[in-house]
């Protein structure tokens, strides 16, 4: 079995998505999440819409959300895939947490 690491995942959702389109965006990348990560370990921090540093596709707010968890060292990268490929995300980053 592989051994489990901690890691910090925030992406950024367009805002002009609505409300509706905001929540399923980040319905859709929680629930991946919590399906591939050990469930007592996973914490979700909405930051809500905040201005942007410089201007991404001619948009100049977008919706943070931080979440972390922890799940075998496979899964960032299928989930940074799946990232790159979701229309409405306007960046991601995920980082590996040292203990």
């Amino acid at each position: 079995m592989e051994k489990k690491a901690m890691y910090e995942c925030l992406f950024i959702v367009d805002s002009t998505l609505g409300e509706e389109g905001i929540n399923a965006v980040v319905t859709k990348f929680t629930g991946l999440i919590e399906a591939n990560a050990t469930a007592d370990s996973m914490n979700v921090n909405e930051w809500g819409n905040r201005r942007l540093a410089y201007p991404i596709n001619d948009l100049t707010e977008g919706y943070y959300v931080l979440v972390k968890f922890e799940s075998a060292p496979d899964f960032p990268k299928e989930l940074d895939r799946i990232f790159n490929i979701t229309d409405g995300l306007l960046r991601s980053l995920i980082t590996r947490v040292e203990a």
